[in-house]
């Protein structure tokens, strides 16, 4: 045990283990997800499209695109990066107020939170807006990094900013995404240092506004008094808790086996996406499960590893903006089909189906492993790695003799 602690303790040591850890959890969610997508979407999509792969060609073809622009992002210089923020973010806000435009946004599941593409393609600009306010905190904190012992350099006009976008998301319908907007909001305030007495008065304040949101929907009300006894309700507000509960208790340790799940037959809503979980706690069992929640704390602990090696105040903002962001938006998809938390239809980073979303974790995800190169030591470790690589693929010299 002593021996493995070690062992452990020297890799984590390397200048790379950072960007080693979450490029391989990256990697290995990503195929997870498409992987589980299939196996989850076939039935479904079989049925409604008339074939078994047209929904995970689909995240397909946004997985491509999301690594090439994780790629990009990883090696972008991190001052160009920070002057493409600000028009990033009014772009993202002027595409959520394009869903309101009638003729023009689409309503799905009672959301009005999509725009039409191409070939039935949909873009949601409120996952593109979580990614922009995170970059632009990050930049805003950065400059004012000498003043951030004064509340008010703080909350303004951070707070402001990030309450307006968060409102368009609500005016939305889309709760889910919302409540991800603010608590990564309030993990940024607390990240800057913000006095607890402010912190408390925010978190009211947001209380208070969620209530007030629940309240006028009578099917978020409904959900959030069902969810603690989803029997007293199995044949609607209780029904998708059920049976996700269903598909993780009947899946046991080992699982059923990879696309033997009996609930995506059209019992389980949403099981390609919100609750692709179930799918794979039915398939994959416990075990599988495990997996999955392993590599998230893992990609956690790399990027709270980046946020506290960095010495650029922007790539320690940024850092702990994207890791905040993607492990709240987990454990709340996580303690969603556990039956811990009502559900509000957010998806799993990486994993669920959803174009939008993908391509917006990868690309963020692809920011942060471009913060990892700016630990001590990581980019001359990673010069020498492309050094000894090119000298491998070289081809050997000939040595010619000459004549005497």
């Amino acid at each position: 045990m002593r021996g493995m602690s070690e062992a452990v303790r020297r890799t984590l040591e390397r200048p790379l283990a950072s960007y080693q850890l979450l490029l391989g959890t990256t990697a290995l969610l990503l195929g997870i997800g498409l992987i589980m997508v299939l196996s989850a979407s076939s039935v479904f999509a079989l049925v409604t499209y008339g074939s078994s792969f047209s929904i995970v060609l689909r995240q397909l073809i946004f997985a491509v695109i999301g690594i090439t622009g994780a790629v990009i992002a990883s090696r972008i210089p991190l001052p160009f990066l920070r002057r493409l923020i600000l028009p990033f973010l009014l772009v993202s806000v002027a595409l959520i107020g394009a869903t309101f435009i009638p003729g023009v946004g689409l309503t799905v599941n009672g959301n009005r939170n999509w725009l039409p593409l191409f070939a039935g393609f949909q873009l949601q600009p409120s996952e593109f807006a979580k990614l922009a306010l995170v970059l632009w905190i990050a930049d805003l904190y950065a400059r004012r990094q000498k003043y951030l012992g004064t509340p008010r350099y703080v909350l303004t006009p951070m707070v402001p900013v990030a309450g307006a976008v968060g409102l368009l998301v609500v005016l939305q319908h889309d709760l889910g995404t919302a409540v991800v907007i603010f608590a990564l909001t309030v993990g940024m305030l607390w990240i800057a240092g913000l006095p607890r007495r402010h912190m408390w008065g925010i978190l009211a304040g947001l209380f208070v506004g969620l209530l007030f949101a629940v309240a006028n929907s009578p099917h978020r009300v409904e959900r959030l008094l069902n969810f603690t006894n989803p029997e007293a309700d199995p044949d609607s507000a209780g029904f998708q808790a059920i049976h996700g509960m269903m598909a993780l208790a009947t899946g046991g340790f080992w699982g059923v086996g990879l696309g033997g799940s009996r609930q995506k037959w059209g019992s389980l809503p949403e099981a390609h996406t919100d609750f692709i979980l179930a799918v794979i706690g039915e398939e994959l069992g416990l075990l599988g499960t495990l997996v999955v929640l392993v590599l998230f704390i893992v990609m956690g602990f790399a990027g709270i590893r980046v946020a506290t090696r960095t010495r650029e105040p922007f790539v320690r903002y940024a850092a702990s903006g994207i890791t905040i962001w993607l492990m709240i938006q987990a454990i709340i998809n996580i303690g969603m089909v556990l039956g811990l938390l009502p559900v509000i239809g957010i998806p799993l980073p990486l994993i669920s189906y959803g174009g939008s979303s993908l391509l917006v974790n990868l690309v963020a995800l692809g920011i942060l492993i471009n913060c990892a190169k700016t630990e001590p030591g990581a980019k001359r470790a990673l010069e020498a790695g492309r050094t000894s690589r090119r000298r491998r693929s070289a081809p050997p010299r000939v040595r010619v003799a000459g004549r005497r």
